[in-house]
């Protein structure tokens, strides 16, 4: 399968890094029009350390710039006309810069395909889950591809047929004046004397005889063209009805719903396609429907034309309304995917945005008047949409839009105010073709949950994610489900996971079962087991986990917020095994030499993870056990980094199973300001010490994961004894 078409379907950091090879040295559109061309080629034999080499390189680079050239020819239409100029222009930049060296154009070219290689290879990994969805991806793709080269190719065909068409009706029209010349010429003769009248007249009459036996067959020619046309271009708007439906009804609907996945550049290069091909059949309908009133025939003709008229019209308003988009909606930024195509940009139109409620939004959806209806004042809320010409994108950014007062419904039963959900209405009038087709286009935001303090922030996040995750396509504002089957939740919460840290390293089995496990009280390691249970909202984020004062979603996302703030890297690098209970980190270290550890998020606490390691007892001889720090988090971590505070741990010596510590973390190092360390010998800002350094407030050794007085007192006395002893001999890979 093309590389091209599954490096399009890269997504989060995969796709930001994909995109970063392409620039001026080398333009991704090119790299787009080009892909079978380029993918084609044989740039790998060509050796880049051998001068002699340069003719084939040469060559190559010749060809490149022809194929541009070609694909630049083959534009058709108004709107071809600019991408004939971009595409021309490339082909100038790119002789410009590898003429002199064409090898170089070989170096980048192989770069590029080597990393897409490897980035869609790292994707499409046979144990990952992604691999499966990104191969029924590639294959979508491919037909949807196929479909727009049948198109192109239809729409070619019916160009060439409606230049064939103009051409015989401007012959005709050319006989259609010889034969009223030679009817003028006949009317004349009525003015000569009897005998010359009668030398010249059965010529004439010939004459004309022989022009309008012609116009008549060729009227009927014509006519035949013309139905011939307008039946070809019947069945080219069905397959682009067809394919509308698709890209608009499908993958656009999609990218609504998950739009954390990056679909951006994909999506907005076939609504470009889309409304490329939309547009050049119009011009010709258009222009058949000028040759028709340049030349009426009687026939069904006008009301075939009228029909297609119609029909494009419907598409062109399908394309313009589902093509108005939220892109960002922090802050928010909106976009017409086709207004460059569109030339929308030549009257730049205004949007405004309104917040509305459940209900509104329901009555908008029902077409029902909800003029002036908003349920709150927005600040900056007009904006201008700006083009921008070197992407030929047009948006509107909302940078400071902010929400000055908001106006409550009365809530329905349990429902908290963090689950009472509004969304913005973002309206325009966009003007297509000089004004000749104007269109009043809405759009509507992912919902929105309005809160006044950051700790309500989280369970936002889980009214909003349950939405986004399972509401069903076309639904009414904004119901959803009230449960859902685990594997749902697990591919909705490891999106979201992965989105949130911009991590291509999300939830493994292991991981989901680990949280099936914490959400159900159920202690199966099997993930079969949970395949057909269900988890209600409530147990989601109202109802809280067995043992505590939190949901399972609001200790999700402290991990989450933990990670992406201060464990990214770690968490990349799989230096976090992180969804490990207390008792499976025990079983799992207690087979390893002293001075193993892992880390896991905490279980007692939100937004934390605390390191295990397994020692001797100081207590028993010969006997060892796990020690667990207690939990660190955020407010640690901005102190003093997780890397810096397993340095300082002497006595962690091997990340499970067995890599040296400073093989895994040393990068991550704060260089030291100097080169002896330094003991505290029990500063406040310490509390208990451990290492060579301060940083850590509150640290402890956690034993049992639930304290009481006199265990927290057991281990005091011991880390008063141990601080009595050298530094040196204090840890020495023994206990903690």
């Amino acid at each position: 399968m093309a590389v091209w078409i599954q490096a399009q379907q890269l997504q989060g950091d995969a796709l930001h890094q994909m995109q970063s090879l392409y620039g001026q040295h080398f333009p991704i559109e090119v790299r787009h029009y080009l892909s079978q061309w380029i993918e084609g080629q044989l740039w790998d034999v060509i050796d880049l350390e051998n001068p002699q080499e340069e003719f084939k390189a040469k060559r190559l680079l010749d060809s490149l710039i022809q194929e541009l050239q070609n694909k630049a020819e083959h534009q058709v239409g108004e709107d071809g006309f600019l991408l004939k100029i971009k595409l021309g222009h490339y082909a100038s930049q790119l002789k410009s810069t590898y003429d002199r060296c064409p090898l170089e154009l070989v170096r980048c070219i192989k770069h590029i395909l080597y990393t897409e290689q490897r980035l869609v290879r790292e994707a499409t990994n046979s144990s990952s889950p992604v691999g499966g969805m990104m191969d029924s991806m590639s294959q979508k793709y491919q037909q949807i591809n196929q479909a727009f080269e049948e198109l192109r190719l239809m729409t070619q065909d019916t160009e060439n047929d409606l230049r064939k068409l103009q051409h015989n009706q401007e012959y005709f029209i050319i006989q259609y004046q010889e034969s009223l010349r030679i009817q003028a010429q006949l009317s004349s003769l009525t003015t000569l004397p009897p005998a010359d009248r009668q030398l010249r007249e059965p010529a004439l009459l010939s004459k004309r005889a022989t022009v309008e036996a012609w116009l008549t067959r060729e009227a009927n020619t014509l006519q035949k063209y013309r139905l011939d046309l307008a039946e070809k271009h019947q069945k080219t708007l069905q397959l682009l009805r067809k394919q509308q439906t698709i890209i608009l009804d499908d993958e656009l609907i999609q990218w609504k719903r998950r739009q954390q996945l990056s679909w951006w550049v994909l999506l907005y290069l076939l609504c470009e396609k889309l409304a490329e091909t939309i547009w050049q059949n119009r011009q010709q309908i258009r222009r058949a429907e000028h040759l028709r009133q340049q030349l009426p025939i009687p026939g069904p003709i006008e009301e075939l034309l009228n029909e297609l008229n119609s029909t494009i019209t419907d598409i062109i308003s399908a394309l313009v309304t589902s093509t108005f988009i939220i892109e960002k909606h922090l802050p928010a930024t909106v976009r017409l995917l086709v207004g460059g195509k569109l030339n929308v940009h030549m009257n730049p139109p205004q949007v405004k945005a309104t917040i509305i409620s459940e209900q509104q939004a329901k009555a908008l959806l029902k077409n029902e008047n909800t003029r002036n209806d908003s349920s709150g004042e927005i600040l900056n809320n007009n904006c201008v949409m700006e083009y921008h010409q070197t992407t030929g994108t047009l948006s509107a950014h909302f940078r400071n839009m902010s929400l000055k007062r908001i106006k409550r419904s009365d809530r329905r039963g349990a429902e908290s105010v963090t689950e009472e959900k509004f969304t913005i209405l973002f309206e325009s009038q966009f003007s297509v073709g000089g004004n000749e087709l104007v269109f009043q286009v809405k759009t509507l935001s992912l919902p929105v949950v309005v809160i006044v303090h950051g700790s309500q922030d989280n369970n936002a996040t889980a009214t909003v994610l349950w939405d986004n995750a399972f509401a069903e396509p076309g639904r009414v504002p904004f119901l959803v489900p009230d449960k859902v089957l685990w594997p749902q939740l697990c591919d909705a919460i490891n999106m979201k996971y992965k989105a949130e840290v911009q991590s291509n390293r999300g939830l493994s089995e292991e991981n989901l079962v680990f949280l099936a496990q914490k959400a159900f009280s159920i202690s199966s390691n099997n993930p079969d087991d949970y395949r057909n249970m269900t988890m209600t909202w409530s147990q989601f984020n109202r109802e809280s986990l067995p043992g505590r004062n939190f949901t399972f979603w609001q200790w999700f996302d402290g991990v989450m917020e933990l990670t992406k703030k201060h464990l990214k890297p770690h968490w990349n690098d799989g230096a976090i095994l992180g969804f490990v209970n207390k008792q499976q980190a025990q079983d799992m270290l207690m087979s390893k030499p002293n001075g193993t550890f892992l880390l896991r998020f905490s279980d007692s606490e939100i937004g934390g993870i605390t390191i295990a390691w397994v020692a001797e007892n100081p207590n028993k001889a010969g006997e060892r056990m796990v020690w667990n720090l207690m939990p660190y988090t955020t407010k640690d971590f901005s102190i003093r980094s997780l890397a810096d505070r397993i340095s300082d741990l002497n006595h962690l010596l091997f990340l499970y199973p067995d890599r040296p510590k400073d093989e895994v973390f040393s990068k991550y190092y704060t260089p030291p300001l100097c080169k002896q360390p330094s003991v505290c010998t029990g500063c406040s800002s310490c509390g208990w010490l451990f290492s060579v350094s301060c940083g850590r407030s509150d640290s402890m050794l956690d034993t049992d994961g639930d304290f009481d007085l006199d265990d927290t007192m057991d281990v005091a006395r011991h880390v008063e004894e141990l601080l009595r002893r050298p530094v040196e001999s204090q840890w020495g890979g023994q206990q903690s």
